[in-house]
């Protein structure tokens, strides 16, 4: 079943670049706007999140290291999740644009979703293949 797909596509290339760009675009414009309504989340339950932590710090010898962890791997959730909201709304706006969307972003949009469990592995995986259909 699988050869079948594939013998479609590569008989028909136009077919896999031209019907589904606008799909992906607006696709990739809800997963930035996912993202940031994640980013914006995290941000407000900061407080939240750290108390939780650090209740569970309470028999920890040196809970303070711990803390300082936590706060920077937090720090660096958010800034990721940001930065992944912001490249996919870019990336989804140049889709649709224009069909010559620059590869760089699109594939730096795909590679900072593919952690995001489940949404970002699928539109990340569909763009990289989707790419690489044009070549």
């Amino acid at each position: 079943m699988t050869s079948d797909a594939r013998a479609f596509y590569s008989a028909h290339p136009g077919s896999v670049t031209a019907s589904g760009t606008k799909t992906l675009g607006l696709a990739w414009i809800v997963y930035g706007v996912y993202r940031l309504a994640v980013t914006v989340w995290l941000i407000m339950f900061m407080t939240t999140a750290t108390l939780m932590f650090g209740s569970l710090l309470t028999r920890v010898p040196d809970p303070f290291s711990l803390m300082t962890e936590f706060h920077i791997l937090y720090s660096v959730v958010i800034v990721w999740s940001g930065i992944s909201a912001v490249l996919g709304i870019v990336a989804g706006l140049a889709i649709i644009a224009s069909h010559s969307a620059p590869r760089i972003l699109l594939v730096a949009a795909a590679l900072l979703a593919l952690p995001e469990l489940p949404f970002g592995v699928m539109i990340g995986v569909y763009t990289i293949t989707h790419i690489a259909a044009r070549d």
